[in-house]
C-alpha cells in the first residue's frame, strides 16, 4: 500500500462534520481542545469527551450523566494523614505520595502501585491497609504463573494496541511496536479505536 494515498488524521477544526471526527482517533489532548473550541466542558474521561464533541458537531442535545455525590466531608485526610497497618480504606482513598509511601515502606521497593492494586483497594472499603498489603502480595504471586497476563482496560487504546502487536510479533522491542503505534493513530480507525493489523508492519520500512 502506498503511505502516500492514505488519508492521514486533520487538525482540530470546527469544519469537520460529526461522520468525519468519528473516522479519527484522537487524543484526550485534542479532544480538550475541540471542547474548548465548542464551549462545552473539558472535564472527564476520554470516552466521555469523545461523545460530547459527536454531540456537540452534530447538533445533538449533549447527553445528561447522572452525577456522582460528593462526600460532604473526607472521613480521612489520605494526603497527609499517618498511615498504620489498621488504618481502615475509605471510599475516598487516593494513591499520592503519601499512601504509596506507605505501601513502600511495608513491602519495599519492589512495590508497585499498578491498576490491579488500586481496583482491589477502591473495591474494598472497611478492609484495613494491612489486609490491602497482605492483597498486593497475592496479587504479585500470580506473575509465577506463566500464562498470567495483567488485565488491560478496554478504553486504553495504546497499551492494547502494544499487547497485541507484540503478541503477533514477540521479536518487536518496544521502540519499533510504539513506530507502529504513532504512525496507525494518525489515519482512520474503526469507531475511532486503533487496532492492530498485519499491515501495521509497512510503517518500520
Amino acid at each position: 500500500m502506498n503511505d502516500d494515498l492514505v488519508p492521514i488524521r486533520p487538525g482540530v477544526s470546527l469544519d469537520l462534520d460529526v461522520n468525519s471526527f468519528e473516522r479519527w482517533y484522537w487524543p484526550v489532548a485534542e479532544l480538550q481542545e475541540f471542547c474548548q473550541r465548542l464551549g462545552v466542558s473539558v472535564s472527564g474521561r476520554k470516552a466521555e469527551l469523545r461523545e460530547r464533541v459527536a454531540a456537540a458537531l452534530s447538533g445533538e442535545k449533549l447527553p445528561v450523566r447522572k452525577q456522582r455525590l460528593k462526600p460532604s466531608a473526607p472521613s480521612f485526610d489520605w494526603a497527609k494523614g499517618a498511615l498504620t497497618d489498621g488504618t481502615v480504606i475509605t471510599e475516598t482513598i487516593t494513591f499520592g505520595r503519601n499512601v504509596r509511601g506507605y505501601f513502600k515502606h511495608r513491602v519495599g521497593k519492589r512495590f508497585v502501585c499498578h491498576s490491579d492494586f488500586m481496583d482491589w483497594v477502591r473495591a474494598h472499603p472497611g478492609l484495613t491497609l494491612n489486609d490491602a498489603v497482605m492483597a498486593w502480595e497475592a496479587l504479585e504471586a500470580r506473575k509465577d504463573d506463566p500464562e498470567f497476563r495483567r488485565e488491560i482496560a478496554e478504553c486504553n487504546n495504546y497499551l492494547n494496541y502494544l499487547r497485541d502487536i507484540r503478541d503477533a510479533h514477540p521479536d518487536l522491542t518496544y521502540e519499533e511496536a510504539k513506530r507502529c503505534w504513532d504512525q496507525k493513530r494518525i489515519r482512520r480507525a474503526q469507531k475511532g479505536l486503533v487496532v492492530y493489523e498485519e499491515m501495521d508492519l509497512r510503517f518500520l520500512r
